[in-house]
């Protein structure tokens, strides 16, 4: 498959590099200003065209003749919509644009737009369910809602680190749950039977949805009714979280260093607190009176505010602190030091984007903030390999994990004598190197 992705921001530079690890996947990214397209060339196995993305020209220099999929990501709404018109006229089949503002949605269709993408907005709504948890760093749903995954820093004493998964799941009367895998010092492990979790690892596990507070429990996460959310920062992702929040019952505070933007918080949200005051010097977190009921929600544009903004409210208080991500490397760095969880708008785009970049049967896929593998939600196909068998004879390649199915009105978390059926949706973990094998297996 061939992609042009139109525009080198934070998010276009992230798919490409996304994109371009793909093994069947070749990718050019078009950007307008010289130097950021060649730093982009330097640093990724890209082809890389330096022009307007909305231009006929440009496009066709970019080779739009031979391309299966346009992504236009820029920061302007009505530059995307053109770059998606015109790659329609030049007969590219499918095109992807990222549209921030509501009012420009309707009717793009009709200009060539098939799929609207919003990374700010899908953000938002996560962060409002992850609040909602009370406690755990990742919640990512599956098959409509009725599988989840869960992912948290596993606690000291925790359940899950009392024996291998093999001995713990022969210890579990009802087993509801499936550890897909763990991080530890940047690696990634999947969960086999002779896994052995340790405190401080990252834990992703795998559950129903009525079972999420025992998943929890198991990696000794304890449920908090937060009460009200410090949002730190005046980004279009802070305000749209801002209104998710203030609709669920929350309390807001906003933080923020510039008079003006303070102004524009408290004229649009007259309910909310605003505090004009930098938020990374501890006497302004102390005069807002944090406790273990509140949480940090630092979502400006620069990662280094957002972390030393979290780490001085955890210190002084505060029950949860949720830092935004530009560098995914920093995530890694940081987990554990008191930091909960990660949110990125660039993840966000790229869980939207991958479902059509692997096409065939997969309903959704996930990426992480903490690993580069994925969770994949997959049709089984009439005459797959897969139809049939039990998971255990499947002969799965090293480097998977199948954490759930959903079978009509059912769902569950399977056992390796669960047996496939024709229709089933699959959702499994798996590691870059094993990702097209695995999908076969399910694929006619």
């Amino acid at each position: 498959m061939r992609i042009i992705v139109v525009g080198a921001g934070a998010v276009g530079t992230f798919l490409a590099e996304r994109l371009s690890s793909e093994p069947d996947l070749e990718v050019v990214v078009i950007e307008s200003d010289e130097s950021v397209a060649a730093h982009i060339q330097d640093e990724l196995d890209v082809l890389v065209v330096t022009g307007n993305g909305s231009s006929l020209g440009t496009l066709e220099e970019a080779g739009a003749k031979h391309t299966d999929l346009l992504i236009a990501v820029t920061s302007s709404d009505g530059a995307n919509v053109l770059a998606c018109h015109a790659a329609t006229e030049l007969g590219i089949p499918t095109t992807i644009a990222r549209i921030e503002d509501p009012a420009m949605r309707e009717g793009v269709d009709r200009l060539g737009v098939d799929i609207i993408i919003d990374p700010s907005a899908a953000a938002a709504k996560e962060l409002t369910e992850l609040v909602g948890a009370g406690g755990v760093s990742e919640l990512i749903p599956f098959a409509h809602g009725e599988l989840v995954m869960v992912g948290g820093m596993v606690a000291p004493g925790a359940p899950i680190t009392r024996g291998t998964l093999d001995s713990l799941r022969l210890r579990t009367a009802e087993w509801g749950w499936v550890v897909a895998a763990i991080v530890r010092a940047g690696r990634t492990f999947v969960g086999q039977g002779d896994l052995r979790i340790r405190a401080g690892d990252y834990a992703l596990v795998m559950t129903t949805k009525d079972r999420v507070p025992d998943a929890s429990r198991m990696i000794g996460l304890r449920k908090v009714d937060f009460r009200r959310m410090v949002i730190i920062g005046a980004t279009r992702l802070a305000t749209l979280t801002a209104d998710l929040m203030e609709r669920q019952g929350f309390d807001v505070v906003f933080i923020d260093e510039d008079a003006d933007r303070c102004q524009r918080l408290a004229q649009e949200h007259p309910y909310a607190l605003v505090i004009h005051g930098d938020p990374t010097d501890p006497d302004v977190m102390r005069d807002v009176e944090l406790t273990h009921k509140d949480v940090i929600l630092a979502l400006t544009g620069w990662d280094e505010v957002n972390v030393l903004a979290c780490l001085a409210a955890k210190a002084l208080g505060a029950g949860m602190a949720i830092s935004r991500f530009n560098r995914i490397p920093y995530v890694k760095l940081l987990s554990g030091v008191g930091i909960d969880g990660a949110i990125s708008s660039r993840i966000m785009a790229a869980n939207v984007i991958l479902r059509y970049v692997r096409q065939g049967t997969v309903e959704q896929v996930a990426t992480f903030s903490t690993t580069d593998s994925e969770a994949i939600e997959i049709v089984v196909e009439p005459g797959s390999p897969a139809v049939g068998k039990a998971i255990v004879d499947l002969g799965l390649p090293a480097g998977v994990v199948i954490g759930g199915i959903s079978r009509n009105e059912t769902t569950f978390v399977p056992d390796g004598s669960s047996i496939i059926r024709e229709g089933d949706h699959i959702i499994y973990f798996a590691v870059p190197e094993a990702i097209d094998e695995s999908s076969a297996i399910f694929s006619a």
